[in-house]
């Protein structure tokens, strides 16, 4: 069981050190996004223009590994205690990169020992857990701390230019978006038991993995809430190869929702983990009365405009290569037509948040959007707890945080 966590009244000032000083980093994790964030801190101040900073120290459990791991991802040192990590005077920013039932104790310890904090999505298992840390930032920021969920998908150039044509009133008014992410890797019966595949550890299954980030970058493209949901979960697999035999899987494979936003518009999105042939594609269709736009994450550099203004022997979907120095992000890389990659969005995303400590502004997405995202997969568990039952929300206010270059 999780121990309850809340925040301090009092947060200590943000630990900035000398002016001259670099900010200190750790990171907690090194397995897959801890690598992906690695990665991001080893590259970002070679391409934008940031605060300066050190990788001082990658946290896990193992102490060998994360040895090795510090090393290979260019860690100055590697600590197997985050506990002792957060109460360093060279520790100003912490990278949590653990699984999601580590969240909120060590957000919170973090953020009241006046270090900035990056969170990896979900934010957290729980709304409970999604609150405390929600309260703890508030009371954090107060004091100059700052804090950010990594939906890392907000820094796709490509979606970054949807959002801006969007918000230039381009296609109109919304009526309704597709959203779909869909992937394999649990297709085979025989894929063994992981942590994502226990409630304790993940949370959730598809819904809290995928369906968040889907779930964010339909408000985040629209600068929406959601008012309504309707939701299905579904397992399809439900016991797997675990060390000591057949384990049971107590999350979803898949999940199903409807949502209604207080626009107006439509959302339906799709998510499975066991959709054979879908490696990483994350499909996104934005419908409105004026123009249309498609994307999908296995084509990350492209997007699909229609402009429906155009007469109509004209209209047509138009290719948008997003590769050109005007596109958000895109001043820092290639030439034009050289494209960029999936590990390029985390790049993005510690230039945006070093920005903002560096600016003292609220980085987005904030841990306040999370908790609406959370309190959305709530809603679709719910709602499939109780046979697709339509689920009202209370629309929580988007951020006006600035995104992009």
């Amino acid at each position: 069981m999780t121990t309850p966590v809340r925040p301090s009244d009092q947060t200590p000032a943000p630990a900035h050190g000398p002016a001259s000083a670099p900010l200190g980093v750790a990171a907690i994790g090194y397995a897959f996004m801890g690598k992906a964030h690695s990665n991001a801190w080893r590259n970002v101040a070679s391409f934008f223009d940031v605060p300066a900073f050190e990788q001082k120290v990658l946290v896990g459990r193992d102490a060998e590994s994360v040895a090795a791991a510090a090393a290979k991802y260019g860690w100055a040192e590697s600590a197997t205690d985050w506990r002792s990590v957060i109460e360093r005077d060279d520790i100003h920013i912490v990278d949590i990169c653990a699984p999601g039932w580590m969240h909120a104790e060590i957000a919170v310890a973090a953020l009241a020992a006046g270090k900035h904090v990056l969170v990896e999505k979900p934010l957290a298992n729980t709304i409970a857990e999604a609150e405390a840390m929600t309260a703890a930032a508030a009371v954090a920021r107060a004091n100059g701390v700052q804090s950010m969920i990594g939906f890392n998908y907000r820094r796709v150039p490509a979606l970054a230019l949807a959002r801006e044509l969007i918000a230039e009133g381009r296609l109109g008014t919304v009526r309704h978006v597709r959203a779909a992410y869909l992937q394999d890797w649990l297709s085979d019966a025989e894929s063994p038991m992981t942590w994502r595949l226990r409630k304790e550890t993940a949370g959730s299954g598809a819904l809290g993995d995928i369906a968040s980030h889907a779930i964010d970058q339909v408000l985040f493209l629209l600068g929406d809430a959601v008012t309504e949901v309707t939701g299905r979960l579904h397992t399809f697999v439900n016991r797997r190869p675990g060390v000591d035999g057949l384990e049971d899987v107590t999350v979803d494979d898949a999940a199903w929702a409807t949502l209604t936003l207080a626009s107006g518009a439509i959302a339906s999105v799709e998510v499975s983990r066991v959709a054979t042939g879908q490696k990483n594609s994350l499909k996104l269709e934005i419908y409105g009365d004026k123009g249309t736009i498609l994307f999908d994450l296995e084509n990350l550099n492209e997007l699909g405009f229609l402009d429906a203004t155009a007469p109509v022997r004209e209209q047509g979907f138009r290719r948008i290569l997003v590769n050109e120095p005007e596109h958000p992000y895109l001043e820092a890389w290639w030439p034009q037509g050289h494209i960029i990659g999936w590990e390029h969005t985390f790049t993005h995303q510690i230039r945006d948040f070093l920005l903002a400590i560096r600016d003292g502004s609220q980085p987005s997405p904030s841990f306040e959007e999370g908790l609406n995202v959370q309190h959305v997969l709530a809603a679709i568990e719910e709602s499939a707890a109780a046979k697709s039952s339509l689920i009202q929300l209370s629309p929580k206010p988007t951020s006006t945080a600035t995104e992009g270059a």
